[in-house]
């Protein structure tokens, strides 16, 4: 595998990435998520950005269809879409009976969708900001490893929208329009709305079906820009996203072929607004509110034995496993941010202040078999929890050419957790997070830094591992169960230094290299015993994470353009030991590939057609940590030709055109009646090769 990585590298004589692949020059990309206005270059620490000519070129749907365009980012299946997302080897994969905290966030529009990523269509998406690397001092609880942004394009006081279809294979079928301008007294206004459906690439050979895994997606979004006087003005955002997935992905076989009779469901039914007034009568500060509201009610459920009633008489069990959830999410944030610079001991100072509110209550109920009573069983469980914090940061300026960045954030926690086993649990606890930066102009555009950052993720309560602790088969493990009923925070310290330029000769590039000590590492584990399966998240005493990013963006010639995306990436876990007995010391972490690389070519043939052809490549990584079987390393191959007349762009496109395996979710047991249960590690696959055609009107 290194040998196809090595020689995709030389291909294009860079080992290093871009996501701004568009003739505008990198500078003048503005990072939308900062507290203060700064551009690309400007940010002290690792920011890819994917812009809506990338999404483009990949014809991407949802956020999983363009993250391996990014170095050192990685994320898992086990669901329709993927709904966890890894940074720099650190993120959660799954999630089932016990509530997560994600240390990869994701928000859209200012709305915080962490756990949701089912919502993440990028329809009318304008521009993906990953910060890479904790960001706990920026957004709190959900940034530990990093986060994701996904920003909509903005209303616009002109008429204008675009109308897109596409066909694609796999019965792959999508509708969006999206359209603005101005309103009135309303102010400026946008709308976009999609619909998509695809069979997906499952074949249930034993209902003699090939939609088990559908996709069936809707998604709308609202943006207002008003003008309510001369002292204050309001953006409002309302998003309603209905997707009604099938989930039937895993096979006894480890191909597309399932052989189970109760495909299960992977649905998601949420509306979300948000509304953000500033008041622009302060002379030197700018005074910002932002109230938003989530209500999000979800589906996951699947066939638990994979197969049906009749396989193998004697062996076989038959189980169906459902998670109902409902969440309700309200934040309030508010904040002052200097319009200019004031002085501050002497120096030049730019600053913001603000307090922070977040409640998140979720309800689950968990309809299962209970195979220690023998008998259906509905499981519930309800937590709320409560998050207050302060925070601030300075921008400084030293000199001519160098500034001092800080960051502090303090937040305190407060879980109230009870459920059906009757199991009540309050953990609560404060954490300190903040980054400190230096920065030095070299060059206009070119700048130098270095960061170091500690970020912090909340901890929380095994209820499944202590309502599971008097099963009668996991009788063995009651005290070991038992000793697992809360995890502590997990604390992350990221030292971190780059280079980021843009020169006059077409080529703009960024380069970092980091180094991570992680205290108190929240670890998912497993245990089975017979068909009983008990989840928890219990903390080691410690890993490290050390590795490179970089990106190139070279203009070889006004008709040719290369762009390359590479990271590395080394980590270990020390001080865990499995329920066996065995220590994984000294082990990499999952689901974190050595290497990830996105480098490709793009360029004009004639006025009115364009291309690209790119390649991703991806490091074999450890499944889990709970066993030690691994994913297979991967490249995978796209392409897109484009032709453009008057207002529309006709586009032919293919991803995974080599028809490549990748593996995106794997699990180590014994799930075959057929030869007794041995032990075997099955394997879920990313998708196949993918060929489509889109038409796109703009107005």
């Amino acid at each position: 595998m290194f040998k196809r990585f090595a020689i995709l590298a030389s291909a294009v004589s860079l080992s290093t990435l871009t996501h701004a692949q568009s003739p505008e020059p990198l500078e003048t990309i503005e990072v939308s998520a900062d507290f203060q206005q700064q551009t690309l270059n400007q940010t002290p620490q690792s920011i890819a950005i994917i812009d809506s000519e990338v999404i483009q070129k990949r014809s991407a749907q949802h956020l999983q269809e363009v993250l391996n365009t990014v170095g050192n980012i990685n994320f898992s299946g086990g669901t329709s879409t993927a709904r966890f997302i890894q940074i720099r080897g650190i993120g959660e994969r799954s999630q089932f009976v016990d509530n997560v905290n994600p240390s990869v966030g994701l928000i859209i529009d200012g709305i915080d969708y962490s756990g949701l990523g089912g919502a993440a269509s990028l329809f009318d998406i304008g521009q993906v900001e990953v910060f890479r690397g904790p960001q706990s001092g920026r957004f709190g609880v959900n940034s530990l490893a990093g986060m994701v942004v996904m920003q909509s394009e903005q209303p616009t006081e002109l008429l204008s929208g675009k109308l897109a279809l596409g066909l694609a294979n796999y019965d792959e079928r999508r509708i969006g329009l999206a359209i603005g301008g101005n309103l009135g007294v309303l102010g400026n206004a946008r709308l976009s709305v999609q619909q998509f459906y695809q069979d997906g690439f499952t074949n249930n050979v034993y209902l003699n079906r090939d939609d088990t895994e559908q996709r069936d997606e809707l998604a709308v979004r609202l943006g207002v820009d008003s003008q309510i006087n001369e002292l204050w003005s309001l953006q409002t955002q309302l998003h309603h996203i209905d997707t009604d997935n099938g989930y039937d992905a895993f096979s006894l076989e480890n191909n597309r072929e399932t052989l189970s009779d109760e495909p299960g469901k992977d649905d998601l039914r949420s509306t979300a607004l948000r509304l953000g007034a500033m008041y622009h009568g302060f002379d030197s500060a700018q005074l910002e509110i932002a109230v938003s509201g989530l209500t999000a009610d979800s589906l996951y459920s699947f066939d638990e034995d994979w197969t049906y009633v009749g396989i193998a008489p004697g062996w076989e069990y038959s189980s169906f496993d459902a998670y109902t959830r409902q969440r309700d999410d309200l934040t309030l944030d508010v904040r002052l941010t200097s319009k200019q610079s004031s002085d501050l001991l002497g120096l030049p100072t730019k600053w913001t202040l603000g307090i922070y509110h977040y409640q998140k209550d979720q309800q689950l109920s968990r309809d299962y078999f209970n195979w220690d009573l023998g008998i259906p069983t509905i499981f519930n469980s309800d937590q709320q929890r409560r998050h207050y914090a302060v925070y601030g940061e300075l921008i400084q300026q030293l000199a001519k050419r160098w500034s001092l960045l800080s960051g502090l954030r303090l937040e305190r926690y407060e879980t109230d957790y009870n459920d059906s086993n009757n199991v009540v649990e309050r953990p609560a606890d404060t954490m300190v997070g903040g980054n400190l930066s230096l920065r030095y102009q070299l060059a206009t555009n070119n700048y130098w830094y270095t960061t170091i950052a500690r970020g912090y993720k909340a901890g929380g309560v095994n209820g499944e591992a202590l309502g599971r602790a008097k099963d009668q088969q996991l009788e063995s493990i009651e005290n070991y169960l038992l000793q697992r009923a809360t995890f502590a925070p997990e604390h992350l310290w990221n030292l971190e230094s780059g280079f980021k330029w843009s020169s006059g000769d077409g080529m703009s590039g960024r380069v970092s290299g980091f180094y991570n000590w992680r205290d108190d590492v929240q670890l998912k584990s497993w245990i089975n015993r017979d068909q009983s399966f008990v989840g928890f998240l219990e903390n080691a005493a410690s890993g490290k994470n050390y590795g490179l990013e970089a990106e190139v963006n070279y203009q070889l010639m006004p008709e040719l353009e290369i762009f390359a995306n590479v990271g590395w990436l080394k980590t270990r876990i020390d001080g865990f030991v499995r329920e066996d007995g065995t220590d994984i010391s000294g082990r990499e972490q999952a689901h974190a590939p050595n290497y990830t690389a996105n480098i490709g070519l793009q360029g004009s043939l004639w006025d009115n057609w364009a291309w690209s052809v790119q390649a991703d490549a991806k490091d074999s990584f450890y499944f889990s940590n709970s066993h030690d079987q691994r994913a297979q390393s991967s490249v995978q191959w796209h392409a897109q030709l484009s032709y453009y007349w008057s207002n529309w762009q006709l586009k032919l496109w293919g991803r995974n055109l080599t028809d490549e395996q990748t593996d995106i979710r794997g699990f180590y047991f014994g799930n075959d009646p057929r030869d007794e249960y041995v032990t075997e590690t099955y394997r879920q696959y990313g998708e196949p090769r993918r060929v489509g055609f889109t038409a796109e009107y703009k107005f």
